[in-house]
């Protein structure tokens, strides 16, 4: 296997990059919530508005759902780690080529994220209002930022 810590870093990258979204913006900023923006009727998905208490309640249900997921996401990139540094008895690796690979699984959760949630079903916005577009193309930038760095972070990591 030439780069065995490429999967749980990647599946590590993307999980851990959902908390920071869920934490950080659905929670800790509340700029959005999962289903908080109304361009979701087009696509048939209810809009549930976070200044109700109903909405609230409903927006709180699918960001905990969220929430499941990214952490099904940490688990899974444990796992694989476990399974993959756990059978191998060659020198372990420097943490840069796992920690590299994580950056470029935020990026590649922002890119996917960004991309499908922002973008074509419109269930919500990193922030609505009237530069709503910036703020979901620097989003969708961050996401590029992180999986450029990350690769390159990779790359500099050799084998002990």
């Amino acid at each position: 296997m030439t780069n065995p810590l490429r999967a749980p870093g990647l599946l590590l990258g993307v999980g851990l990059g959902g908390f920071v979204d869920g934490i950080l913006l659905h929670q800790i900023l509340q700029w959005h919530h999962l289903l908080t923006s109304t361009d979701s009727d087009r696509i048939g998905v209810p809009f549930y508005p976070a200044d109700t208490v109903h909405g609230l309640r409903m927006n709180t249900l699918w960001d905990g759902l969220f929430h499941v997921v990214t952490w099904l996401f940490v688990l899974a990139g444990i796992g694989l780690l476990y399974s993959r540094l756990g059978r191998d008895r060659r020198p372990p690796w420097t943490s840069r080529a796992l920690w590299g690979w994580a950056l470029a699984g935020w990026g590649v959760f922002n890119l996917v994220e960004g991309l499908i949630d922002h973008q074509i079903l419109g269930i919500h916005h990193v922030r609505t209002g009237p530069h709503q577009l910036w703020w979901d193309l620097g989003f969708l930038l961050l996401g590029v930022v992180l999986m450029v760095a990350g690769w390159a972070v990779q790359r500099t990591a050799a084998a002990r």
